[in-house]
This record gives structure tokens, sequence and C-alpha cells, in this order.
């Protein structure tokens, strides 16, 4: 049990969201993209969204600004927030448009909201977890894109249910986040994400 705990967070961590998001949007949506295309973005917002952050948490790490991937002080947040909310902007002026992706689009323009959200709380010295931010914030988004496109993806939300309770409980039992912090992020993630569903759906 304490395996599966541990590894919740590793697996369902915020940074993976927006990549596994994508990659359902792909799967799920009837339009057409030619194969190349889908490889390009994916890779596209994998790099951006993974792999340079990962560089700059190591970069952070060595100058002693951060010590755990999972940013547990607050103090720890602010630069990594700031720098993924930038990168944010980057897929969504240079990768995503919303006339021909606007479901995923308007995601990562909800992504942006919670991110700058998460930003505005740190320099206020509150912590909201981004593990359920990111959960509710992808919760959201298939709904969307179930009632959008009229699927039946309830195999896919129960997953993700099952997947948001499991990560919930890995961060409470490694005293990660207090209840208050892990409600916090989960609305924040969901309300962000409603916000924009208006905005495509």
């Amino acid at each position: 049990m304490r395996f599966l705990l541990k590894s919740a967070s590793f697996i369902f961590h915020p940074l993976w969201l927006p990549l596994a998001a994508s990659f359902l949007y792909f799967i799920f949506t009837p339009r057409f993209f030619p194969e190349g295309i889908v490889q390009g973005k994916l890779l596209a917002i994998a790099i951006l969204t993974i792999f340079i952050p990962i560089v700059f948490y190591f970069l952070l790490k060595n100058l002693g600004k951060a010590q755990s991937i999972f940013l547990i002080d607050v103090k720890e947040r602010k630069w990594p927030l700031l720098f993924y909310a930038i990168l944010i902007t980057m897929v969504l002026n240079q990768i995503l448009n919303a006339y021909n992706y606007a479901a995923l689009y308007y995601y990562f323009t909800g992504v942006l909201f919670a991110t700058i959200l998460a930003f505005v709380m740190v320099i206020f010295r509150l912590k909201a977890s981004l593990h359920m931010m990111g959960m509710g914030g992808l919760l959201v988004f298939l709904i969307g894109i179930s009632l959008n496109f009229k699927i039946n993806l309830v195999y896919t939300f129960s997953f993700v249910i099952l997947a948001l309770g499991l990560t919930a409980s890995s961060r409470l039992y490694y005293k990660a986040h207090t209840i208050n912090e892990l409600l916090l992020g989960l609305s924040c993630g969901i309300l962000t994400q409603i916000i924009v569903l208006n905005l495509w759906l």
C-alpha cells in the first residue's frame, strides 16, 4: 500500500498531466489529424511542459532554491510557477491555436490561469495542492470532451476519479498537504477549467 501511495505522487505529478490531456485529446477527438502533426505537437508540448521544467528544477536545486520536485515548501514555488506560466504561454502562442485545436487550446488556457492563481497564492503564503489542481482540471477537460463530441468516457472518468482519490490519499499520507490545501488545489483546478469551458463547448 505504501508503494502504491508513493507511486501515485509521481505517476500523477502535475508536470505529466498537460501531456496526458493532449494525448487523450488526440485519441478521443473525432477530427482527423495527420499522424506527423500529432507527433510533432505532442513532442513540442512534452519539451515545454516536462523536459524544460525538469532542467529548470535541477538548476534551482543546485542553487539551493528547491529541495524536492514536489516543492513542499511554499517559498520554493514562486520561480517554478512563474517559469511554468511562461512556458504555457509559449504553448498557446507557438504550438496550438484556438481554431484547429479549440478544446486543447482552452484547456491550456485554463492551466495558465490555474498556474497564475497558484503563483498569486504563493505571494500570500497560501499553499494549494498542485497535484489536485492538475487532476481536477484534467477531469473537467475530459467531461468537456465527452459533452462536446458526444462520446461515452465513463471508464476514463472512473479512472481519473480513482487516480484523484489515490493521489489525495498519497499527499495526506506523506503529510505533504492538509485537507484544506488539497481542497483549495482541487477547487482552483476545477473552476479555472469550468471558466474556459464556456469558450469552446
